[in-house]
């Protein structure tokens, strides 16, 4: 009998790829016909044009680089979200992709893995912005968040240190914009991103410079 033998990076490179297939792929699902999902994907693909909405930094020090895996309304964990997931080894520099007040942070969880279970387990930043919109970081390190609840951050400030915990297939930053309707109504909101070309709302499988 033979045994095969894998490696951390050999794994990781296998799960990115299932991650890439299914991000690709396209389904016949009820998700599809989100209104936010058909609209978001219309502006990634410059079919309509959005010069009007705030532009966010890349949540990581300028001048360096990661890999977006999961975009807007993907098929694998995102098929109802409109967050992006950056591929992040454990301990990664993560940043305040726009200024504003911290309201609500965790950093003592320890855990992580693909179990759902694991969920409560995410460390995570919570930023509200002027505009009373808010952007969620999640998937943080333990004991590795920077700043305090009530603390004035700047765009582009060092915020905490990314990790793997909570519901995770691998070490990523998970981050999201929301607000609320005036009925109090959670609300999703795509964001474009200062980028080398340009103001960009990003798309999963491409590596993304904060320049």
């Amino acid at each position: 009998m033979s045994v095969i033998h894998t490696d951390g990076a050999f794994l990781m490179r296998f799960i990115v790829l299932i991650l890439l297939f299914l991000a690709l792929s396209s389904g016949s699902c009820v998700y599809m016909n989100n209104p936010l999902r058909r609209e978001t994907h219309r502006l990634q693909s410059g079919k309509i044009m959005d010069t009007t909405s705030f532009i966010y930094d890349l949540p990581y020090p300028k001048g360096t680089t990661h890999t977006l895996v999961q975009g807007y309304f993907t098929q694998f964990t995102h098929k109802r979200r409109a967050a992006l997931d950056f591929k992040m080894p454990v301990g990664s520099v993560v940043c305040a992709a726009r200024e504003g007040l911290v309201v609500r942070l965790k950093e003592n969880g320890h855990q992580g893995g693909i179990q759902k279970s694991n969920r409560p387990h995410a460390n995570y930043v919570v930023i509200q912005h002027a505009d009373s919109s808010r952007a969620g970081y999640w998937h943080l390190r333990q004991n590795g968040v920077l700043v305090q609840v009530g603390d004035s951050v700047k765009k582009g400030q060092p915020i905490a240190y990314s990790g793997n915990t909570g519901y995770t297939y691998f070490p990523h930053l998970h981050f999201i914009v929301w607000t609320f309707d005036r009925n109090g109504r959670f609300k999703q909101m795509p964001t474009r991103f200062r980028t080398k070309k340009g103001p960009k709302y990003l798309r999963a499988i491409r590596k993304y410079r904060n320049p």
